[in-house]
């Protein structure tokens, strides 16, 4: 879990999306992240974490409902919410942490 602490130790909020790659329908459409990272640039990081892959980090971070979409900020959690949301709709919340 040290690279995840580094991921999430930053003073640009890092929204992470919780997803497995065995449930498609576990995942936002790409098109939304993409879309806000596109918007937010350098003003934000935007990534997906794989359950299957982390299980440790999702046990941790009780993970139960996919998608679970996270932001940090410094280290901490300062927004969390399972499923879907509008590009706009994350945009917005993530420019309460810019």
């Amino acid at each position: 879990m040290a690279k995840f602490g580094d991921l999430i130790d930053n003073t640009v909020p890092v929204l992470i999306e919780f997803y497995n790659t065995s449930d498609r329908n576990s995942s936002s459409p790409d098109s939304v992240l993409t879309e806000v990272a596109q918007k937010l640039k350098e003003k934000a990081r935007v990534v997906r974490m794989d359950t299957d892959k982390n299980i440790q980090l999702t046990e941790a971070l009780r993970i139960q409902n996919l998608p679970t979409l996270v932001i940090y900020k410094n280290g901490e959690m300062v927004w969390r919410k399972s499923g879907w949301l509008s590009a706009e709709d994350l945009i917005l919340e993530m420019k309460k942490y810019i």
